[in-house]
């Protein structure tokens, strides 16, 4: 049956910070003086609208503040959970400078004993490593200062306390901090994003704050947290998959980069209208098609108009963004739009990528294409120009040519990177702005990163697209709360195509927090290899929302088709149970390490069935592997069966698995009797 997760006592207090915003733990500095909540005496409340549906209440308050500030509280409450959350903008009405608003955070207080933290690292150099700290010995502080959202630190946060606990996140794609201390039985933890914001306001202009969420959960236990936190993400968080609102739904995709016989570098630069056509063809007549094509980097014309070529240093894909028109040599006329209709036609979408937070060569940008060079954010010494999208001129420019793109060629599904850590251009850019000006850059660039987002879904679905995005940041850069609710991570992490050691690693951490998400079909000695091995141990190691498969059709005259059958077939049966309740049943293990057993289950409460993945690493020495299925009650059976022999045994929780040969996976469905 499906779980209840409802929490009288979180409804009850949503309705007492509805009723009284004054109370909302939140807080900021204006004019070196500091305001917690709102009251009615600083704050002159000029109206307030509510809306309810399903399952949730949005409450909206606009305040008259200071003579020269609008300030609007967006309170939401999820009765189905209990969950709640806070956004908080701030505008200048007038006609003259405002204040300067500094330190826009939430600070909330928990009253329980044994306050103990859980959660994770973000990617890059941390690769979702779990961490599990007891706040009675250590105060804790988390930050992201790069630009980059998840990379080295994770904004999500499991606060354990009395007898259950909260989580917590940061909705911000920039930079954030998150503190938490505990005295005694009371732990109080305070969050903010923009890093050190302190700007007054022009004329006209506008800033918010972060995201804030805050999940109380009422069973103190672990997997009960986790999948109270996945049902309310997949429920409330997740995007919609299209213009319908349908549930967004697991799907596969597959580049075709590397069955071209050209040269190639890391994304499409090797496709040419020649090539597409015999991969489609040989994928349809062997029955492994996919949902998506994934056209990658490197199809657009160089800023000075000319054709990007691989592994030339300068011109090569990472050299040459910005222009977002099709390369003619390598896409003469309307071939690229016949291969989206090509791919339509049999069952098949398309997406694309971009990188519109980075520009290069900004004046041949400006000389051929209509771009303003000081739209460009350049420090000396630095690599990388930020194209400043929070410049409302630039944003315009930069999503008008990105829809148009889209839209001449049907293109279903948008694909975004940044392969930039941009905050120290930020940075730059509010000193060029003069003092009491920090924080404005980042805050005006995040808001736009997210219109953007919005008005791309907006052009897509205008033609029978999806309802997100791809969010890709060097990997897992850009997973923050609110990217979520646009975006998923068909990549979580760049290095999520090495070893497989390292994939089962991401699952057991990175799945409690992020449901919808994928990774490749390879085991690569190195990140971009072209080849590697792809077996039924990789391939169930890679069974996730987003199934990105990774393979040669036409210029790998050994192709096993078999393992590619093999691998979709089997997947599409998983597919139905993974974006429901997940349980990592062996404990998190290191990337490199290869010695033990990883094994996780995904089981969806209201069809009482699910499938459970068990893996035998390479230098596990040990064919037993005992578990427990943790959501099997007392005096429940349950019927397991084998994928592979067909073997069935009934259970009542405990199992038995016994693997004859290291790298050996075993996959069991599972169904309560």
């Amino acid at each position: 049956m499906k779980r209840d997760y409802t929490n009288p006592m979180a409804d009850a207090r949503y309705r007492a910070l509805a009723a009284d915003p004054s109370a909302l733990p939140f807080s900021f500095v204006y004019d070196g003086k500091k305001y917690r909540g709102f009251s009615p005496t600083a704050f002159a409340l000029k109206h307030r609208t509510a809306e309810a549906a399903d399952g949730k209440e949005t409450s909206r308050f606009v305040f008259s503040f200071d003579g020269t500030l609008e300030v609007t509280l967006i309170l939401t409450h999820y009765f189905t959970h209990g969950v709640t959350e806070w956004t908080v903008w701030f505008e200048n009405v007038s006609e003259r400078n405002s204040g300067v608003i500094e330190s826009p955070e939430s600070e909330l207080c928990f009253e329980g004993r044994y306050p103990k933290l859980s959660g994770i690292l973000g990617d890059h150099v941390n690769q979702y490593q779990p961490y599990s700290i007891d706040l009675q010995q250590n105060a804790v502080e988390f930050s992201s200062d790069s630009g980059r959202a998840t990379h080295i630190n994770f904004p999500y946060f499991d606060l354990e306390y009395g007898d259950g606990g909260v989580m917590l996140a940061i909705g911000w794609a920039g930079t954030w901090a998150a503190r938490f201390s505990a005295e005694g039985d009371r732990t109080t933890y305070t969050a903010t994003a923009v890093n050190g914001l302190c700007t007054y306001l022009k004329p006209g202009e506008k800033i918010r704050s972060a995201l804030f969420v805050m999940a109380p959960y009422t069973v103190r236990e672990e997997h009960y947290a986790t999948n109270f936190w996945r049902s309310w993400f997949v429920e409330h968080n997740l995007p919609r998959a299209d213009a319908s609102g349908a549930p967004l739904a697991p799907f596969s995709t597959c580049c075709f980069a590397s069955d071209t016989g050209l040269p190639n570098s890391d994304g499409s630069i090797s496709e040419r209208h020649t090539t597409w056509r015999p991969t489609m063809e040989k994928m349809i007549a062997e029955g492994v098609k996919v949902d998506f094509r994934w056209f990658d980097a490197g199809w657009y014309v160089c800023p000075d108009g000319s054709s990007a070529e691989p592994f030339v240093k300068g011109h090569d894909w990472w050299d040459t963004v910005g222009t977002w028109v099709l390369d003619p040599v390598k896409w003469p006329g309307r071939t690229f739009r016949e291969s989206t209709d090509f791919a339509r036609e049999r069952g098949m979408k398309t997406l694309v990528w971009f990188e519109p937070e980075r520009v290069t060569d900004p004046e041949n940008l400006a000389k051929k294409y209509g771009y303003h060079v000081d739209w460009a954010i350049r420090v000396e010494g630095e690599r990388a120009i930020s194209n400043n999208i929070g410049d409302p001129a630039c944003l315009k420019w930069t999503t008008d040519r990105i829809c148009d793109m889209l839209r001449e060629n049907r293109v279903e599904m948008y694909r975004e990177d940044n392969n930039c850590n941009a905050a120290k251009l930020w940075k730059h850019l509010d000193a060029v702005e003069g003092e009491s000006r920090r924080g404005i850059t980042e805050s005006k660039f995040i808001q736009g990163h997210y219109r953007m987002w919005d008005d791309i879904i907006a052009c897509t679905l205008s033609y029978g697209g999806c309802g997100f995005v791809d969010s890709c940041a060097s990997g897992g850069g850009r997973n923050d709360l609110e990217s979520m609710r646009r975006g998923v991570p068909l990549l979580r992490s760049d290095s999520d195509r090495t070893s497989t050691a390292l994939r089962l690693s991401m699952s057991t951490s990175f799945n409690k927090w992020i449901p919808f998400c994928g990774a490749n079909t390879k085991e690569k000695k190195a990140e971009l290899a072209a080849t590697g091995a792809s077996d039924p141990y990789v391939w169930r190691a890679s069974y996730l929302p987003a199934l990105n498969v990774d393979s040669q059709f036409v210029c790998d005259p050994t192709q096993n088709f078999d393992i590619l059958r093999f691998g979709l077939a089997e997947w599409k049966r998983v597919a139905p149970y993974l974006l429901k309740e997940f349980y990592p049943l062996t404990p998190w293990h290191k990337e490199r390490d290869t010695s033990d057993f990883t094994a996780f289950c995904y089981y969806d409460p209201e069809r009482e069935e699910g499938v459970l993945l068990a893996f035998r690493q390479e230098n596990c020495v040990r064919s037993r592997l005992s578990l427990r299925l943790p959501f099997a009650q007392k005096d429940e059976t349950y019927l397991l069966t084998d994928e592979d022999s067909g073997e069935q045994t009934v259970t009542a929780g405990e199992l038995n698995l016994t693997f004859d040969l290291p790298r050996t996976a075993r996959l069991v469905w599972l169904r309560k009797q």
